[in-house]
C-alpha cells in the first residue's frame, strides 16, 4: 500500500510518500510546497498553489490512501482560521484525486513515531530517518508528513484487524454535539 502524508500549512505544506509491504515501510518521496514567496494578502492564490501542488504529488506518486494532520486551535484565532483554510485546500485536493483520507492529531503522530506526545521536531526527524532508513534528516515539515504516513501505516493494520472481527461504522464524535461525523 502506498500512503501519502500531508502536514498542512499556509506558508509551507509538507508531504511524504511511503510504501508499506506487510510490516516493512520504505521511503518513496518527500518535500514541501511553499507559498511564502507570494504576497501575504493573496489567500486565494496561495490556496490554489497548495491545491495544485498536492494534486501534482498525488498524480505523480499514485498513493492509495492519504493521511492529514488535524488542525489544533492556536491562541490566535486568525492563525487557526488561515491554517484551517490551508488544510481545506489539502483535503479538497486529496478527495479530488479520489483518495481515502484519514486524519490524525500531532499527538497521535508523535506517539506513533517517537513513543510520546511531547516529542520535539528534531526527535520526529531522527525517528523518521531511522524508521525509513534515510541517509539524512528530512526537513521538519516533510518529517511530520512522513510521520503521518507512518502513523497511518500502523493504524491501518490495526483497523484492518478490527474490521475483520467487528462491524466498523461511522460514529459521531463526542466533542461535537450533533456535528462532526467520522
Amino acid at each position: 500500500m502506498r500512503i501519502l502524508g500531508i502536514d498542512p500549512g499556509l506558508q509551507t505544506t509538507g508531504f511524504g510518500v511511503i510504501d508499506m509491504e506487510g510490516q516493512r515501510l520504505s521511503y518513496v518521496a518527500s518535500g514541501t510546497i511553499r507559498t511564502n514567496k507570494m504576497e501575504l494578502g493573496d489567500l486565494p492564490g496561495r490556496l490554489k498553489v497548495l491545491f495544485d501542488g498536492i494534486s501534482e504529488v498525488a498524480a505523480r506518486y499514485q498513493p492509495e490512501v492519504a493521511s492529514v494532520e488535524i488542525v489544533f486551535v492556536n491562541v490566535n484565532p486568525q492563525s487557526t482560521l488561515l491554517l484551517g483554510q490551508a488544510r481545506g485546500a489539502a483535503l479538497t485536493a486529496l478527495v479530488n484525486a479520489n483518495l481515502a483520507v484519514s486524519e490524525y492529531t500531532a499527538l497521535q503522530m508523535k506517539k506513533a513515531v517517537v513513543g510520546h506526545g511531547r516529542a520535539a521536531k528534531s526527535q520526529i526527524q531522527e525517528m523518521v530517518k531511522r524508521l525509513l532508513q534515510l541517509p539524512g534528516l528530512p526537513g521538519t515539515d516533510a518529517a511530520d508528513a512522513l510521520g503521518l504516513a507512518i502513523t497511518h501505516a500502523h493504524a491501518a493494520a490495526a483497523m484492518g484487524l478490527m474490521a475483520k472481527s467487528t462491524d466498523l461504522r461511522r460514529k459521531q464524535h463526542a466533542m461535537y454535539r450533533g456535528g462532526r461525523v467520522y
